[in-house]
């Protein structure tokens, strides 16, 4: 039966025999691991979501023609794209943490496009597969991981110069019911918590790395597959007692290495398998879906600054101008992020497959906001909720018949504000800016989706600026053939005929 909602899905995640270690041991049921729990909460809410607010988080497919999750549709206008933003603040807002999904919505996305674009090339069948798979898993409702991020070994060569070739998944044998694949991809976002992994090249590839041109899909618990659980800043916080200490003890995101020992993909789930001029197709369309995703970052900092206008309350603060200020530019940077985003989405354009994409200039501006602007937010944040943040005791001492009676009338702020909650608002400040959802607030913006140096590259190659060079003559009255050429008076590219309406003459 198709899971319904959050409850149904966690139960779905029983019994399943993941080989996942935590500390060096082997977890016996993730479900029930106090440090694992929190970030399946967190999924959990995006079922909740699409129950609880079907017009935000759940919409119609044309492929199946049923109200589906909107993690698992396949965008169909701009307005989709948007919808997805708005989804995806709601979620962060709800959280406070990443709720682990974009990333397989993303890639059935980008996989859409790109399989139709392989199968025009080479006539081969990707694209009926892709449609297939993504039918079954809308009308089950399952979670959809993506694996791109290879461990890469020495980044200066190519994955087939390695000296140890499984730094880069790739097939290391054929049958002719499919592929067997070996390697390990980092950083797993969620990936426990998913049903299906979707497995993709990382890079650009050459001829001679055809073995790593493979995507596939894989059910999480296949023979040969080994997840390690990552560690997070304060994680064990979670396994003691009471959960003053967590600061955001019912929700966490979750990030794994996934190692494969010669993983089957049969053939009907295999979306790629050698077409190399496709991988950079596929992480190009990948990533311009993923980072416009990354607006999801601005649900975490409305709850950021939700927190520090708290804290600044129960100190008696919140009157202070520099407090008003400090809090007028945390919004201001937290919606700037969230605005190149939305865009990015309205300014989405069909592809040949008959799904949208959105705009690729603005989706890299979007995430090369987030690896900035979050850091301040969270350095703000820090300077409104002061040192007692990182200085206070822990809830034992709280709950100690000596200990407990002197923290209270020692730490107590503004009249009729409870100590206990200007604690907790202390405590959820530093889950967010030092603790555990700091990696989905902050080194997670900095790293995910590319680093800031891959969003820079991508802006630069569309930085045009032949052609704005071009408009500056115009005004200025120079000629051409006055200190120019005529490569520098080059026409527009696609980008801005399309998004500025601009026509060749």
């Amino acid at each position: 039966m198709p899971i319904k909602n959050g409850l149904e899905y966690i139960e779905s995640l029983r019994n399943r025999n993941l080989k996942v270690y935590l500390f060096g041991e082997l977890v016996e049921e993730p479900v029930d691991h106090p440090m694992i729990r929190p970030s399946i909460n967190a999924v959990a809410e995006t079922y909740d979501l699409a129950v609880d607010d079907p017009d935000l988080g759940s919409t119609k497919s044309s492929l199946t023609g049923l109200q589906v999750n909107r993690f698992l549709h396949i965008a169909e206008s701009p307005q989709d794209l948007v919808n997805q933003n708005r989804m995806q603040r709601k979620l962060g807002q709800k959280t406070g943490t990443c709720f682990q999904r974009c990333v397989g919505m993303d890639a059935l996305n980008s996989l859409y496009s790109t399989t139709f674009d392989i199968d025009k090339k080479y006539g081969v069948k990707y694209h009926d597969r892709l449609v297939n798979f993504i039918k079954m898993i809308q009308y089950e409702n399952f979670v959809i991981g993506g694996a791109m991020t290879d461990v890469k070994g020495d980044r200066s060569l190519s994955p087939s110069q390695q000296d140890d070739p499984d730094m880069f998944l790739h097939v290391v044998k054929r049958d002719d019911k499919g592929v067997y694949v070996k390697g390990a991809k980092a950083h797993q976002t969620g990936c426990i918590n998913s049903h299906w992994l979707i497995v993709m090249p990382t890079m650009r590839l050459r001829p001679e790395d055809k073995d790593y041109a493979i995507v596939g899909a894989i059910p999480v618990d296949a023979k040969g597959i080994t997840y390690i659980y990552g560690r997070q800043s304060c994680d064990t916080r979670s396994m003691e007692s009471g959960d003053l200490d967590a600061g955001n003890s019912q929700f966490s995101g979750q990030e794994a290495l996934v190692i494969f020992d010669e993983v089957f993909i049969p053939n009907e789930l295999i979306f790629m398998d050698g077409e190399i001029e496709f991988a950079s197709t596929l992480v190009e369309r990948f990533t311009c879906y993923h980072r416009r995703s990354y607006v999801c970052k601005t649900g975490l900092g409305d709850v950021l600054i939700g927190a520090s206008a708290a804290a600044a309350e129960y100190n008696g603060i919140s009157n202070a101008s520099h407090i008003k200020d400090k809090l007028t530019e945390m919004t201001h940077l937290n919606e700037t992020i969230f605005a190149a985003g939305i865009a990015s989405s309205h300014q989405a354009y069909k592809t040949e497959s008959g799904n949208y994409i959105n705009d690729d200039m603005l989706a890299n501006v979007c995430k090369h906001n987030v690896t900035r602007f979050p850091y301040e937010i969270g350095r703000l944040a820090q300077d409104i909720a002061g040192g007692l943040m990182v200085t206070m005791p822990s809830e034992k001492d709280f709950r100690g018949p000596i200990t407990g009676p002197l923290l209270e009338k020692y730490l107590k702020g503004k009249k009729g504000v409870s100590t206990e909650d200007k604690v907790r608002i202390a405590r959820l400040i530093e889950n967010m800016t030092l603790g555990r959802n700091a990696v989905g607030y902050l080194t997670e913006s900095m790293h995910g989706a590319g680093s800031p140096q891959a969003q820079r590259i991508q802006i630069a190659r569309q930085m045009q600026l032949e052609y704005k060079k071009k408009l500056a003559r115009n005004l200025a009255n120079i000629k051409e053939g006055e200190n120019t050429s005529t490569e520098l008076l080059s026409e527009p590219s696609e980008y801005f005929d399309r998004i500025f309406g601009i026509k060749n003459n």
